[in-house]
């Protein structure tokens, strides 16, 4: 089936302001298709579906579907119809008639600084090798989305001031700064940045900063293959998600003492509850590390030994 004019038009709004980043719109593009075309098998017009045609189509996914999933395919829901109801073309939004699907509360994952430090260590010293190094670096050391990563350019990087600026979620500007070892590994990288553009025969002025073997701009998809194999590499036991260096640059920050706000603000979080996620995995940290280390934590475990001492 063809897509609704409705849609259509709800995506050129999202374009055209500029609310969504290219993922997001893809993947409300995708729920709003599948959303009508259930409601096109039940004969059901788009501006007349009410919350009950909603609430159906959510109970025809799969079992499986996680309640994330199924959150985000109500959220794209709303959000259309509450386009539609701005426009007049409905009397209300049915989404909000809809309870969202409970979110299982997941923290984020973090790798062992021991294991970075060997990922990091890995890769080669040809120029591939030094590009994936340099990626890393910038991962961890910067805290960057990997849909950021691969949208540098060359000139997003001050070496100056080791800043590089990063073009986030909804296309909104910030400025990261970058640590000692990533300016090294960006260094040395652009060293034999030029062997890559060479190899695959691309145009010299060629403005993505990491570039693929063709000399063209790396896709999200290629750095996460190459860090599935750079962790094979170095024999890592566990896998390592992109998303988990930037995971892991936030906690480790905030084990170092870092303020939240400055956190959110180098993560580009447009709500500091979203950054204080990684306060609750801090706190579990540090209570292992009490429970381990204090008296008062050990105090019943000690009891029990001394009870089977001479008096």
């Amino acid at each position: 089936m063809s897509r609704p004019v409705a849609v259509e038009e709800f995506a050129q709004y999202l374009r055209a302001t500029r609310d969504a980043s290219e993922n997001t719109l893809k993947s409300y593009l995708c729920d709003l298709d599948q959303f009508c075309e259930f409601l096109d098998g039940k004969k059901i017009k788009l501006e007349s579906a009410d919350h009950l045609a909603i609430r159906a189509f959510l109970a025809t996914l799969h079992a499986d579907t996680k309640a994330t999933t199924r959150a985000r395919k109500l959220s794209a829901i709303r959000a259309l119809y509450a386009f539609l109801f701005k426009r007049g073309k409905v009397k209300q939004n049915p989404g909000r008639l809809v309870m969202s699907p409970k979110k299982p509360k997941s923290l984020p994952k973090v790798v062992p600084v021991d294991d970075l430090l060997a990922l990091l260590a890995t890769p080669g010293d040809d120029a591939r090798g030094r590009r994936d190094r340099a990626i890393l670096e910038v991962l961890y050391g910067g805290g960057l989305r990997v849909s950021e990563l691969v949208g540098l350019n060359v000139g997003d990087w001050d070496r100056h001031g080791n800043l590089v600026r990063v073009l986030g979620k909804g296309r909104k500007e910030r400025i990261v700064p970058l640590g000692t070892k990533a300016r090294e590994a960006l260094d040395a990288y652009l060293g034999k940045r030029e062997e890559l553009i060479l190899a695959g025969g691309a145009p010299a002025d060629e403005p993505a900063l990491f570039l693929n073997y063709v000399g063209g701009r790396l896709s999200t998809r290629s750095v996460a293959r190459m860090i599935d194999q750079q962790v094979l590499a170095c024999a890592l036991k566990r896998h390592v998600h992109p998303h988990a260096l930037r995971h892991s640059f936030a906690t480790h920050l905030l084990d170092g003492g870092a303020d939240l706000r400055a956190i959110q603000e180098m993560l580009g979080h447009a709500s500091l509850s979203t950054t204080q996620r990684y306060t609750e995995v801090s706190w579990d940290r540090l209570q292992a590390v009490y429970d381990k280390a204090h008296p008062r934590a050990v105090a019943a475990g000690r009891a029990e030994d001394a009870a089977d001492e001479p008096v």
